[in-house]
C-alpha cells in the first residue's frame, strides 16, 4: 500500500509538528553523544537559510525534513523523520525525494549531510545509498570522528 502524503511547505506551528521534533531530538541526545547531537530545535529550523517540509497522511503528521543552505549550490538535510507509527512505510523516501526536488529547484549542484554511524541510524543510511548519496570527508562546521558519518549526493 502507497500512502497518499500532502509535502507541504510548514511554519513548525503546529503542535504535532513540534511533538515529532521534539521527540526526534530526545531520540538523538538518547542514541548520540552530546557533542554529536547536531539536530536543530523548532527555533532554528525556523531561520531564513532552512526550509522545512511537513508530511501529512490526511490529517495526521507522516513525517518532516528540512533543507539548509549552505552556500553556492549546496545545501544540507536536517530533521530527516518519519512520526513512529509510520516507520518502514516510504515516507522517509518520500520527503527525501521533496527535498531533493527543492534543492534541484533551488539550482544546487550537491546536497550533503549528517547522521551517526551507530545501529539506530543504519535505516537512514540504507535510504540516502539507495538515492544515490555516498559518504564524503565532513563538511561545514562537523569533524570527522567515530560517531558521525557524512554523506553527500551530487544533482
Amino acid at each position: 500500500m502507497t500512502l497518499a502524503l500532502t509535502i507541504v511547505e510548514d511554519d513548525l506551528a503546529a503542535p504535532a509538528v513540534l511533538e515529532l521534533l521534539q521527540f526526534h531530538l530526545d531520540e538523538m541526545h538518547q542514541w548520540s553523544p552530546p557533542e554529536s547531537v547536531h539536530a536543530m530545535p523548532a527555533e532554528r529550523l525556523r531561520q531564513s537559510d532552512v526550509t522545512f517540509f511537513s508530511a501529512w497522511d490526511g490529517e495526521t503528521l507522516a513525517g518532516c525534513g528540512a533543507i539548509k543552505h549552505l552556500g553556492e549550490g549546496h545545501g544540507e538535510l536536517k530533521s530527516m523523520r518519519a512520526a513512529p507509527a509510520y516507520r518502514g512505510k516510504g515516507v522517509g523516501k518520500a520527503i527525501l525525494l521533496r527535498l531533493l526536488e527543492e534543492a534541484r529547484a533551488r539550482g544546487y549542484v550537491r546536497v550533503s549531510l549528517e547522521t551517526g554511524r551507530p545501529e539506530p541510524f543504519h535505516p537512514a543510511h540504507g535510504l540516502y545509498r539507495a538515492h544515490g548519496f555516498a559518504e564524503c570527508p565532513p563538511f561545514g562546521d562537523y569533524v570527522s570522528d567515530d560517531f558521525s558519518i557524512c554523506m553527500t549526493k551530487d544533482l
